[in-house]
């Protein structure tokens, strides 16, 4: 069979034995995902001819306020995963805690937590923006038939077992990975399936983009300041190209395909970063690793970091190897600078 001509579905089915846990329940995981992400796509495609634009009139745990779409995202996603029964957990972005999920006979026998950003860069649906679905998995710590507990949801990034994101835009795409490799999925509307569009996705080594929001420069720590100074000289390859959508699935999609650098670094007003580190940084960190790519808080590897609190946030560096690695240089000469 062709690869384009390959179903998500028989994707998962043919390489479900890479998967050192073969069992199904992971397999079941990502088809629910899909499902769910099916769903949202639609209604994301109906913004603006029905009443799901605008705000929710509430905010989450970080005190962003919630848009609707965010709220039926949410739903759909949460609802799928439960009603499958296939999960024993679920922490979302647009939940203050995370959700202990029984099976039908009151039980915690199963074994994955899902953690998930249902809908990424939820304030440029008013806009017309794409943006996206990012999601997280791992095997449970705690006994098979308990309760799941916060520990089971602070793991670190290298414990991850799956992880992918789904981008609203021209075309829905969904791209996952479960340590073999990454692979992106089209959407054909017309019949409801997820073709294999993008197989084997890498990140070029190098790349002439680079996404942030210079409008926070003059709140960049110094090492940040050094690079775009350095992005933006006219030598070699450069000037580089900046480019900022706002969508983190976006930028990281656009800068996979193109090569660029992502950043996301601490500023004065958010000495901690601002993404999410569980269900954000996390997943794009495992998806830009097996794709050849690297994502660090530009001192360390992001998949290392042991969370502490379920919303943790994170500085974050993402995108062609030896981009962040040259980010990761400028910062730590401006760390040595102080001293």
């Amino acid at each position: 069979m062709k690869e384009h001509n390959k179903t998500l579905g028989e994707f998962i089915i043919e390489n479900q034995a890479a998967f050192k846990y073969s069992s199904g329940e992971l397999s079941r995981i990502i088809n629910s995902i899909r499902l769910a992400a099916k769903v949202v796509s639609y209604k994301v495609s109906k913004a603006g001819l029905v009443d799901i634009i605008g705000a929710a009139g509430a905010q989450n745990i970080q005190g962003e306020d919630q848009q609707k779409l965010d709220v039926y995202a949410n739903e759909v996603f949460i609802q799928t995963l439960i009603n499958r029964e296939i999960v024993c957990g679920i922490a979302s972005e647009e939940n203050d805690e995370f959700i202990t999920v029984e099976g039908s006979d009151k039980s915690h026998n199963n074994k994955y937590v899902v953690l998930i950003d249902p809908l990424d860069g939820s304030s440029n649906i008013d806009v017309n923006v794409s943006v996206g679905t990012i999601f997280s998995v791992f095997r449970r710590i705690t006994p098979i038939g308990t309760p799941v507990t916060l520990e089971d949801f602070l793991q670190p990034g290298i414990n991850q077992v799956a992880a992918g994101y789904v981008i609203y835009g021209t075309s829905t795409m969904l791209v996952y990975t479960t340590g073999c490799g990454v692979n992106g999925f089209t959407l054909n509307p017309a019949i409801g399936t997820f073709y294999l569009s993008h197989p084997n996705m890498q990140f070029p080594k190098d790349g002439n983009i680079y996404s942030t929001n210079e409008g926070n420069y003059a709140y960049f720590p110094q090492g940040v300041k050094d690079y775009i100074k350095y992005c933006q000289v006219e030598e070699d390859e450069r000037p580089y190209t900046s480019r900022y959508i706002g969508s983190l699935v976006a930028d990281i999609h656009r800068n996979m395909i193109k090569g660029g650098v992502y950043i996301y670094s601490t500023i004065t007003t958010a000495p901690k970063g601002k993404l999410r580190l569980l269900y954000e940084c996390n997943p794009i960190a495992f998806i830009a690793e097996q794709a050849g790519g690297k994502a660090s808080d530009s001192f360390n590897r992001i998949m290392e970091i042991i969370p502490t609190e379920l919303h943790e946030r994170a500085p974050f560096f993402c995108g062609s190897y030896n981009m962040v690695e040259k980010v990761e240089d400028f910062m730590l000469k401006a760390k040595l600078s102080k001293y």
